[in-house]
């Protein structure tokens, strides 16, 4: 009777043992499929069809549309629509089963039309209204489509609106000369969530900011979505680009990385606290011409960053909505700027930050 009674306590330690080891699996997996992560990529318009979709199909059901969607693309200057490019994009995303946030801001990236010198405070107006007016029901009806950015590059990084230049070929904001309202806020913001709030109930709105983590700069933002939401508009998230090495500085990011890692924790803390989502909406990394020669270097430096950050979003998704979105998947090359490093070599190899990514993928959802 004792060897059997050895024989049955043992059997029944080791069920114990495997049933807890099953139980700790399922609470894992479970947390890992309820977290608040969401992770993508762009393409562009003449990516599709190319092997870039076919690498963004491999491993992201989170897409963002390049710059198909922007003013410049759909309604240009008056009398002129052009949907087509954006509609095809709806259809991959459907075909695909697809979650898409529409980069569609009212921002610098506007048409020749918008950026005229001439153009008057009025002429923009009715331009930008009828661009919004017109996406916000358009998209509102997609069920792909959950998150659309409403603004972007909104305040430089001294805090300061962002406005017009003259001539038609630098980065400027025309839609600042739409003008203010009583309390010192841009016209267009406010008419922009406006819109975006009636007519685009079913979607996320997200007011996306470049730059880096400076203190003025994001203050600002903190308190133009404050007077939005006194204004009764909705503001369902902040996006942060996050093109290191060109807004963000390589001070900051690279020599500093750890202090501004977690200037970002403090930011997603206040996102989270006022009820706002987190959105890294355009990550890239940019190796300027002149450090070609260190790419190796300069890639090491990229998945050092991108570990870290992948690692605070992984962290900061238990306590709410986070998402990481790449901005293409391989090598841009801006003339007489440099390359803009992904996830991808030029052979479309995968490089180092390709595994911090799909860290990131494993713990996300979908």
């Amino acid at each position: 009777m004792k060897g059997f009674g050895e024989y049955f306590f043992y059997v029944f330690f080791i069920l114990i043992v495997i049933n807890a080891k099953h139980f700790y699996a399922q609470s894992s997996n479970k947390s890992i499929k309820q977290g608040n992560l969401l992770v993508g990529a762009t393409l562009n318009y003449e990516e599709l069809n190319t092997i870039k979709e076919e690498l963004f199909l491999k491993d992201f059901k989170y897409l963002t549309p390049a710059n198909a969607a922007k003013q410049s693309a759909i309604h240009p200057e008056p009398g002129k629509w052009n949907w087509k490019k954006i509609n095809e994009f709806i259809d991959f995303a459907n075909k695909n089963n697809l979650i898409v946030r529409m980069h569609s801001p009212v921002s610098p990236q506007a048409s020749k039309w918008a950026k005229a010198d001439n153009r008057t405070a009025e002429e923009l107006t009715k331009n930008m209204e009828a661009y919004m007016l017109a996406i916000s029901k358009r998209f509102n009806v997609e069920k792909c489509i959950k998150y659309m950015d409403v603004v972007n590059e909104t305040i430089l990084a001294n805090g300061d609106w962002f406005g017009p230049k003259e001539g038609v070929d630098q980065w400027e904001n025309p839609w600042l000369k739409m003008g203010f309202d009583e309390n010192g806020y841009p016209l267009y913001i406010l008419k922009a969530f406006a819109l975006a709030t009636r007519y685009a109930p079913n979607i996320k709105l997200v007011y996306n900011q470049n730059a880096g983590m400076e203190d003025t700069l994001w203050d600002k933002v903190k308190e133009t979505i404050f007077y939005l939401r006194s204004k009764g508009y909705r503001v369902d998230g902040i996006g942060w680009q996050g093109h290191i090495q060109l807004g963000a500085k390589k001070q900051d990011f690279i020599d500093n990385m750890d202090i501004t890692i977690q200037k970002m924790a403090n930011l997603i803390d206040w996102a989270h606290a006022n009820d706002l989502a987190f959105h890294v909406t355009e990550l890239d990394y940019l190796v300027k011409d002149k450090f070609k020669k260190e790419l190796k270097t300069e890639r090491e430096n990229q998945k050092k960053l991108y570990d870290k950050i992948v690692d605070l979003l992984i962290e900061k998704s238990k306590q709410g909505e986070v998402s990481l979105n790449l901005w293409d998947l391989g090598v841009r090359h801006k003339k007489g700027t440099g390359d803009f490093q992904s996830i991808y070599n030029k052979k479309f190899q995968p490089t180092a930050s390709y595994f911090s990514i799909q860290r990131a993928l494993k713990a996300s959802n979908p």
